[in-house]
């Protein structure tokens, strides 16, 4: 559904296609970062995924008509633009530990620390070891926390598929962490 905000960066895109797009950038690049990296578990890939997305969406804008938000629009961009470097890189990509997961410096112990890392890289692990139908609606729903209907809508699945999808992911994760756990 669109917002109020995506009305007037549509209204906007019309007059002055590149501030408004400035404020697009602005106001998702890290969220769609952060999925490219989730779907790629490459921090260098994300980037250069990311900055497709960004590109195509620029390319592509001036046909947009939103049957649903800017937000969902550029989460499908990006799923697809994930998708695409996953079919054309058949490589294995190594990820820097601490590239996803920061731990807040707020004075925890060292044990602490180093526990915290242990369990944020099985979970880490797990999440990568899920298919990617099974990971993308995961990442969606707990990580970016869209609801079923946006999840619905950037995948472009019914919403009953989304919940079955996700069911099926947190059990499927629930068997795995407890093996590794």
């Amino acid at each position: 559904m669109k917002t109020i905000g995506d009305v007037h960066v549509i209204e906007l895109f019309k007059q002055d296609p590149e501030t408004a797009f400035k404020r697009i950038v602005e106001e998702y690049q890290d969220r769609i970062f952060n999925l490219c990296v989730y779907m790629l578990r490459s921090r260098e890939d994300a980037q250069d995924a990311a900055q497709d997305v960004f590109v195509n969406a620029y390319r592509s804008f001036k046909n947009f008509t939103p049957h649903a938000s800017l937000y969902t629009w550029l989460y499908r961009i990006a799923l697809n633009t994930c998708i695409d470097y996953k079919r054309k890189s058949q490589r294995l990509l190594v990820e820097d530990e601490a590239s996803i997961f920061e731990i807040a410096s707020q004075g925890p112990s060292p044990e602490k620390v180093c526990e915290s890392k242990e369990v944020r890289a099985v979970i880490k692990e797990t999440l990568e070891s899920l298919t990617p139908d099974f990971r993308a609606v995961i990442v969606l729903r707990e990580i970016e926390g869209l609801s079923y209907e946006e999840i619905s809508e950037v995948l472009q699945i019914s919403i009953g598929t989304v919940k079955s999808r996700i069911s099926r992911a947190r059990d499927e994760l629930r068997q795995l962490l407890r093996d590794k756990l």
